[in-house]
């Protein structure tokens, strides 16, 4: 069995390729390590392909290429022709700061990227199961317009309305918000994936990610929330806030979890499907308190700079609704705690730094 993952070195690639390996897969990986073109050296995904490469070996099979290059991506689908059995899609541009400086790049890598995949697909692999890392920002900003409720160290959704309890579901319009050009470039993939379900009839399936998380985050400035958040603990480093005092609340999934989520929906493929996916109730937290967890953890005062201004389209409020993939998976679920994910980023954090 022949797995095909874009992103392979990135956090939720890498953590997808050792899952699939485990269940038997061989996995071909596309990755040409961009993510330090957009960030810098700092947020190089080398380290982790080379590490996969050493744990996997031959059940990991790295190509180095872009995908916005058609020829050399069809040489892929070709060199395995008849064998992939599943497609997950993880490759992006994903800052709204970075997307601002450059829309065509960022467009030609998250919409025409996606494009190139899906056609090659349909060509190639057309039983394959397809699976795209889409992103809550396709919502744009629409979530602030939520009757939200100051607290102590959060916002909160006001107990009565329909989403409080159980968080932001897919029935949320995308139309008539501010996205960012990032949040516009992903919101084209996400309809195309849709489109290449319900149109040709391929095996589809979008997860619209809260914040993806995990120990193998290569966490920049510009990307990379908790990841980033914990290195600049750990290191001493100055790390803004920008906008709403710091109270802005976002739910966080481990990469593990959301790898096992789509092992569960290629078993049985919905085409066309789009699911919300993120930590829900079960694992969310404000700046302010992942600050106070990343301070306890390194046993150090973070060095903080408040800046009044938001990041365009940045979400005041966001808790994802999981229900409807619970509902189509129900054997699915979280394994990892919040408290979990923060222990496990810190220990990586700190082993990399003494590296």
């Amino acid at each position: 069995m022949i797995a095909l993952i874009t992103g392979s070195a990135g956090l939720v690639g890498g953590e997808t390729v050792r899952f699939l390996t485990s269940k038997g897969f061989t996995c071909v990986g596309i990755d040409n390590d961009m993510r330090s073109s957009f960030f810098g050296a700092e947020a190089s995904t080398a380290w982790n392909r080379q590490r996969l490469q050493d744990e996997l070996g031959e059940r990991y099979l790295h190509r180095n290429l872009d995908i916005r290059d058609l020829s050399a991506l069809e040489k892929v689908f070709l060199d395995f022709a008849g064998q992939i059995s599943l497609i997950v899609h993880t490759a992006a541009q994903p800052s709204h700061d970075w997307a601002a400086r450059d829309p065509l790049t960022d467009f030609s890598v998250n919409a025409t990227g996606t494009l190139h995949m899906l056609e090659m697909t349909r060509r190639h692999a057309p039983e394959a199961t397809f699976i795209f890392t889409s992103t809550n920002k396709v919502y744009g900003d629409r979530p602030n317009e939520l009757p939200l409720i100051e607290l102590d160290s959060r916002w909160e959704l006001d107990p009565s309305h329909p989403f409080a309890e159980h968080g932001i579901d897919e029935s949320m319009s995308i139309d008539a918000s501010l996205h960012s050009v990032f949040g516009a470039s992903k919101v084209a993939a996400d309809v195309m994936v849709q489109e290449y379900g319900r149109y040709f009839g391929l095996k589809t399936g979008v997860f619209r990610g809260g914040c993806l998380t995990g120990p193998t985050h290569s966490g920049a400035e510009l990307h990379g929330f908790l990841a980033y958040l914990m290195r600049c603990a750990v290191e001493g480093r100055e790390y803004t806030v920008f906008g709403y005092k710091g109270k802005q609340v976002r739910d966080n999934i481990h990469s593990r979890d959301l790898a096992n989520a789509f092992w569960h929906f290629h078993q049985s493929p919905r085409p066309g499907r789009v699911y919300n996916i993120g930590g829900a109730r079960h694992s969310n937290c404000s700046m302010a308190e992942a600050i106070a967890a990343c301070e306890v953890r390194t046993g150090k005062k973070m060095k903080l700079n408040f800046s009044d201004q938001a990041r365009s389209g940045d979400h005041i409020w966001y808790v994802s609704d999981v229900r409807r993939f619970k509902q189509d998976f129900p054997s699915w679920k979280h394994e990892i705690s919040l408290d979990s994910i923060f222990d496990e980023i810190c220990q990586a954090t700190l082993e990399r730094s003494r590296a």
